[in-house]
């Protein structure tokens, strides 16, 4: 073979479909009928003709940035979390309520049924390699036959598993919103959703939250929200951060004025189900006649397992409104990360049907039980006025002007009372 040198471009095997390149073909003979020529660097291009290659420029200098969906990617809770640097009140032992983990304290384990799912399925051996990137079909199943109801049926291809109910936020996020699009958020709200759309060039709208109607929507200010660039509207229930729990009118109230502007729901329904005695909030997909809805959800609160990272999309779409495109979107965005943790695939469908139903009730008695300790206690307080929860696992407060407003002052009371909340700041809400 000569000295020269050459770059084909491949796609599939050879060049155009057939052409097999050997020492001979590059020697001159011809790819497709065409040879190389002359002593300078070749391309091949699919159909193939020739250019010659570009002389890159060269960098005099290191100058590695980060990217701008890196600059623009900030979660406020964490960045505060991870980088509080507190000299703790050396006589009391810290009380961090500053996140929603429910494993800090060792007091909220999971049920055996799930940790002996979890090790059947290492056991198997089954479960080591790589799944489909929506999940394993016998997965999506479990999951669609848990959720199903007569009103919102669902099959497996109706349900899509992700790293975590974070991850399903985020794919429904980026397959109904493109840049310059706006989503409408509750406020207060979990702060993972701006963090989400902005680092992607999203713009969030901010609609209000009325807490004298226990955190009920303000419906004639998110009306006065949506434009034409508004692609999806985020229903929290039950709520993060406030401990709310929507009641079924609210919910009709909510979807017809979606389905006057004809904008699709994502519903964070990870606390689904984790509603108090005497409360009861169905699900928007069951209540909905026409407006299609991406409903979240996933093992991390509910089965007290937030770091096994398995979450879902739920497609309700009785209308065909999102029709194979966005379903199709859903699985390409999906592909990136190839999916959930497989382990825990393979122990889902006996995670969900053999965790005992007390196990669930144990749970909801005791998150009621703190919830109400935390409530009257905290009512006792000058300066704080809490909202009694109906659900979740949070509880929200308002603050006067002498019980400090900012994230100095909650990281001050974190130093003196060893207690550690969070300011409201952070979710756009000033006062609580």
């Amino acid at each position: 073979m000569d000295n020269k040198s050459y770059v084909v471009q491949m796609t599939g095997n050879g060049v155009h479909g057939k052409t097999v390149l050997t020492a001979k073909s590059l020697s001159g003979i011809g790819v497709n009928g065409k040879g190389f020529h002359g002593n300078a660097l070749q391309h091949v291009n699919v159909n193939g003709s020739l250019y010659p290659a570009k002389v890159k420029s060269r960098r005099l200098r290191w100058d590695v940035k980060p990217s701008e969906m890196a600059n623009n990617t900030l979660n406020p809770i964490r960045a505060i979390v991870d980088g509080m640097k507190l000299t703790p009140n050396p006589e009391k032992p810290m009380i961090a309520l500053s996140i929603g983990d429910p494993t800090v304290f060792g007091n909220l384990p999971t049920d055996d049924a799930v940790i002996q799912a979890m090790k059947d399925a290492i056991d198997s051996q089954k479960y080591n390699g790589y799944a489909p990137s929506v999940g394993y079909l016998k997965s999506r199943q479990a999951v669609a036959n848990f959720y199903s109801i007569p009103q919102a049926p669902l099959e497996a291809e109706d349900v899509i598993l992700t790293s975590g109910c974070s991850q399903a936020i985020e794919l429904a996020i980026n397959v109904l919103c493109n840049p310059g699009d706006n989503i409408l958020v509750p406020c207060p709200g979990f702060s993972l959703y701006k963090t989400l759309a902005v680092s992607v060039g999203i713009e969030v709208k901010l609609y209000n939250l009325l807490p004298e109607k226990s955190w009920e929507i303000d419906l004639q200010h998110l009306e006065s929200m949506i434009d034409e660039r508004t692609s999806c509207l985020i229903v929290t229930n039950p709520s993060n951060p406030c401990g709310s729990v929507f009641s079924k009118e609210h919910l009709q109230k909510i979807l017809k004025v979606a389905s006057k502007y004809c904008v699709p729901i994502l519903a964070d329904e990870i606390y689904s189900d984790m509603v108090f005695p005497g409360c009861s909030s169905p699900s928007l997909a069951c209540l909905s006649s026409d407006v299609p809805i991406l409903s979240c959800g996933g093992l991390a609160k509910r089965w007290l397992v937030p770091g096994w990272r398995l979450g879902w999309i739920l497609i309700h779409d009785r209308n065909d409104i999102f029709g194979s495109k966005i379903r199709q979107g859903l699985v390409k965005l999906s592909q990136r990360i190839l999916g959930a943790c497989t382990i825990v695939q393979g122990a889902l469908e006996s995670i969900l049907n053999n965790t005992p139903q007390s196990f669930y009730n144990n749970t909801i008695s005791f998150l009621k039980s703190n919830s109400e300790i935390c409530y009257n206690q905290l009512s006792l307080v000058p300066g704080l006025n809490p909202v009694m929860p109906s659900g979740a696992m949070y509880l929200m407060g308002g603050r006067g002007a002498a019980v400090g407003r900012s994230t100095h002052d909650c990281r001050l009371g974190s130093t003196w009372t060893t207690f550690q909340i969070l300011p409201m700041t952070l979710t756009s809400l000033n006062d609580w």
